[in-house]
């Protein structure tokens, strides 16, 4: 019996509207940082209220301004509601990646993204790796 092919396996579509926490990313959009604060994860909450940095507050009004080609190597910045549908290119180390946020991914950071280290493949083993290849001749 053969072994069954792995996949990647797609997000499956939904069928009704995206909530989070019982809010809909249209009511989130319309609520204020200090409103959002409750529903947030601890790790995201505790950055927000420290405080953002320069470079994310510039970020944020990137954003809000509508530019089309919004470049980033703010991995650490978290994904706010108002980013969502907006398409950010993220420097992973190498390259800007291009990333369109979808509902699912709000108050993630954008360094889940992008990552920053390939996939690994590996080949078939090398003459002599196994038991079974000890013997086999080199000619």
């Amino acid at each position: 019996m053969a072994a069954p092919k792995k996949t990647q396996k797609r997000m499956p579509r939904r069928r009704e509207e995206f909530t989070y926490r019982g809010f809909t990313i249209d009511e989130l959009k319309a609520k204020g940082i200090s409103e959002l604060l409750p529903l947030m994860p601890a790790r995201p909450r505790r950055k927000i209220v420290r405080g953002f940095s320069r470079g994310e507050e510039t970020l944020l009004t990137k954003i809000r301004q509508g530019d089309e080609k919004v470049r980033t190597h703010l991995r650490e910045m978290i994904v706010m509601p108002e980013m969502i549908g907006k398409t950010i290119e993220i420097y992973n180390g190498k390259e800007f990646m291009k990333v369109e946020f979808q509902p699912e991914s709000v108050f993630h950071y954008l360094g889940e993204f992008a990552l920053t280290r390939k996939r690994v493949s590996h080949g078939s083993a090398g003459i002599g790796a196994t038991r079974g290849s000890k013997y086999v001749p080199l000619k």
